[in-house]
């Protein structure tokens, strides 16, 4: 109620450009990452099914890229799915399914890859999707492949664990074919078997999770070690301006010291 009295006597207005004037020529971090939280207890706070607040949270989303890339920052990853969550009731995720398929459907369709040069990449265990979400996937992915103005990776059936398991294996195959020698694994050579090896700055300056929970569940493990943490109260689908451009103060007030 407070909230939408505010709003509508332009106090959150002024309010946003005040804080946009303080973040805009501050440092920006180059690489953003999300944990799209609350979808479910937004939907629930109103009396809804779970999968309209899933539908709220993927309108926000095609709102705050274009908040993120009007800021100039150059990389987004939004964590989607995870693998727990493939273990939700069945007709939960029929809907989340097909509200993934229309969205990714409205993302070929749209132009904002085109006019921010975005390319689009899938971060996680496709193989456990329905055929049609893996198809739009690649679809994305090839009609993208060619910009690299700004990124955009969705980890989707992602986990963190499960990406270093991964990684793991395929440097244990190098080995035994002999194309890597033990001593010449370290850090630099892991990361690039990691979902993120495509990407200029694979580990996120910041990380933003919404709905007051403060954990990466299983969230880029291996590329968090070092990020700045943010943690907000906000639902994802309740979402605003003034949410990014705070996180984003936030940011800019910390001194980052990757363990010195």
């Amino acid at each position: 109620m407070l909230r939408s009295l505010l709003s509508v006597i332009g106090i959150y207005k002024v309010y946003e450009k005040w804080l946009y004037y303080q973040v805009r020529n501050g440092k920006m971090p180059v690489h953003i990452a999300i944990i799209l939280d609350g979808n479910r207890r937004w939907a629930r706070s109103r009396g809804l099914p779970p999968w309209l607040g899933h539908e709220a949270g993927a309108e926000k989303l095609k709102e705050v890229l274009r908040w993120i890339f009007d800021l100039g920052i150059k990389i987004v990853t939004i964590y989607a799915l995870s693998t727990e969550n493939l273990n939700r009731d069945k007709v939960e995720l029929e809907h989340l399914f097909n509200i993934a398929e229309r969205y990714l459907r409205d993302m070929i369709n749209s132009d904002i890859l085109e006019e921010y040069q975005v390319r689009f990449k899938a971060i996680g265990k496709i193989e456990l999707l329905p055929d049609n979400i893996r198809r739009l996937l690649r679809e994305l992915e090839i009609k993208t492949e060619h910009y690299d103005e700004h990124y955009v990776n969705l980890a989707i059936a992602y986990g963190g664990r499960s990406e270093i398991v991964e990684a793991t294996k395929s440097i244990v195959k190098e080995v035994l074919k002999g194309t890597i020698k033990i001593e010449d694994i370290n850090e630099k050579l892991f990361e690039k078997y990691l979902f993120t090896s495509h990407l200029p700055n694979p580990s996120p300056d910041m990380i933003i999770r919404t709905s007051g929970e403060e954990r990466l569940s299983n969230f880029l493990l291996w590329q968090a070690a070092y990020s700045e943490l943010c943690f907000l109260e906000t639902y994802w689908p309740d979402f605003r301006k003034i949410d990014l451009w705070r996180a984003i103060r936030v940011y800019q007030s910390r001194q980052r010291r990757f363990g010195r």
